[in-house]
């Protein structure tokens, strides 16, 4: 029996992990990263704090790192694109993606041995972890034991950076992409908080529609370089595509999550 853990570590804070995550990273004798710095070119700083967690809590060094370049994916204009041509792009990579979980699994983790994949924010949102593992281990019936552990997610460091309450009495709180706020708001969601972004799709919404909204926006949550700005989306929006541009350019990579709600005198 293997055992493989998916840990949640938080925004970007390594004291983001819980004290569940810190007990079941000392089970693990192998730690797997997938590196993205091959693929994405600034991202060193993403695999500088998995060893700075590594460091703090699993000093004594008794497990084994297993790191392997991320798989190519095709970052072209994936707003433009419909629904099916982006869900072929996507299945594609995690196929992919799959492949290269199951190649590690096999070579580096032994019967009896704990394997741990460190993953950001929460497993279970808008990560593929788990269920790429699943795939990859669903053939294997009682050789593996597979585990989630949850994390801080990006979301949950947004609200509590700008003292906030995602939800407001008697109202639903919405989760989606900045790819879905492009294509429009719903009109009976209040509050819809915005991950997955890269083309700041606040910016696309119609001036007269910006006067009904205010933004909480936050990048590199958790970390020495977080950014925060808030107040009515028709006044800080060009404020934060500059922040936001500027950023990344500075840093090569950026990962930023907001909150858009309706003003209505509430917060």
């Amino acid at each position: 029996m293997r055992t493989v853990l998916v840990i949640g570590i938080g925004a970007g804070d390594p004291e983001h992990l819980t004290l569940q995550a810190v007990t079941a990273l000392g089970r693990a004798d192998v730690v797997f990263v997938i590196d993205k710095g091959l693929d994405s070119g600034g991202q060193d700083d993403l695999l500088a704090l998995r060893t700075e967690i590594l460091r703090r809590h699993r000093p004594d060094g008794g497990y084994r790192l297993v790191t392997a370049p991320e798989v190519g994916r095709d970052r072209g204009p994936v707003v433009e694109r419909d629904d099916e041509t982006y869900r072929e792009v996507v299945v594609d990579w995690q196929d992919r993606r799959a492949r290269l979980y199951r190649e590690m699994l096999d070579a580096e983790l032994a019967d009896g041995e704990t394997g741990a994949f460190l993953v950001w924010g929460d497993p279970s949102l808008y990560d593929g972890t788990l269920r790429l593992l699943d795939e990859v281990l669903d053939g294997a019936p009682g050789q593996w034991r597979f585990e989630s552990i949850a994390g801080i997610s990006s979301v949950a460091a947004l609200a509590a950076a700008h003292r906030l309450i995602l939800n407001r009495v008697g109202r639903p709180v919405l989760i989606t992409t900045g790819r879905r706020v492009a294509e429009g708001l719903p009109d009976d969601v209040d509050d819809v908080v915005v991950m997955l972004d890269g083309r700041t799709a606040f910016a696309t919404i119609p001036p007269e529609r910006r006067t009904e909204l205010s933004i909480y926006w936050g990048a590199y949550l958790g970390t020495p370089d977080e950014l925060l700005v808030a107040g009515p989306l028709d006044e800080v929006a060009d404020e934060i595509v500059r922040v936001r541009a500027e950023a990344r350019e500075r840093k090569g990579w950026i990962m930023d999550t907001y909150l858009l709600r309706r003003r209505d005198g509430e917060r």
